[in-house]
């Protein structure tokens, strides 16, 4: 897994997010982009990831989500 950083104020809020560049040149392989690109590619980047860290996520019963979901 790679570290994302989280850029923070004085206050602890966040305010920005360091992206490793090996990450930024998956997503954006060419250098101009819109900011409607940005967006979906990211949107898509992040979908792709949490699909993949779910295929090595043991499958819960229903019963079992509904008590996660709940608790």
């Amino acid at each position: 897994m790679l570290e994302i950083e989280y850029l923070k104020d004085r206050n602890g809020k966040a305010t920005g997010v360091v992206i490793p560049i090996e990450v930024w040149k998956q997503i954006f392989p060419e250098e101009e982009i819109t900011l409607d690109e940005l967006s979906d590619r990211l949107e898509d980047y992040c979908l792709n990831q949490a699909m993949n860290e779910a295929e090595s996520t043991p499958i819960l019963d229903r019963k079992t989500a509904l008590q996660y979901l709940e608790g």
